[in-house]
């Protein structure tokens, strides 16, 4: 069975504790126990990640382009955190390793402080689901199938 790959990126660990007025009550581990049931629904396995270390979450999207062109994996939901924002090097990993990335933040970045409104990530994305909460990972998941398989 092929699987997807979800990433998190830095402080998603203190999801349910940190901000939940923004963020939610729903743990991390919450996150990953519905992101296993939208694809397990969906046929697939789900690698779900989370790291605070750019390094460590390149190196992921490099082992995902790898699966991907192994047929292993569909490709990537990714709530990359503030290194929306910041970093070249999580773009330049995406666009080189070809794997299609579903972008997912929980807030709506866009209705919040302007140094968020510029993303990365973006241009590098298949996709990109913003502020309807932790549910969109599942829609992340939804659209990253559809897109890829049809």
């Amino acid at each position: 069975m092929s699987s997807i790959m979800v990433l998190n990126g830095p402080n998603l660990n203190l999801l349910g504790t940190r901000e939940p007025e923004t963020y939610g009550h729903e743990t991390l581990a919450d996150v990953e126990a519905m992101c296993r049931d939208a694809a397990s629904a969906l046929g697939y396995d789900v690698e779900f990640y989370q790291s605070n270390h750019e390094g460590a979450l390149i190196d992921l999207i490099h082992e995902a382009g790898s699966k991907m062109k192994k047929g292993e994996l569909l490709g990537v939901v990714f709530n990359p955190g503030a290194y929306t924002h910041t970093s070249i090097a999580l773009h330049d990993a995406i666009k080189g390793t070809d794997v299609p990335v579903i972008e997912v933040h929980i807030s709506n970045v866009h209705a919040r402080e302007s140094f968020r409104h510029h993303s990365y990530i973006s241009p590098a994305a298949t996709g990109i689901i913003v502020g309807l909460g932790v549910q969109g990972y599942v829609l992340g998941i939804q659209g990253l199938v559809a897109k890829v398989t049809n």
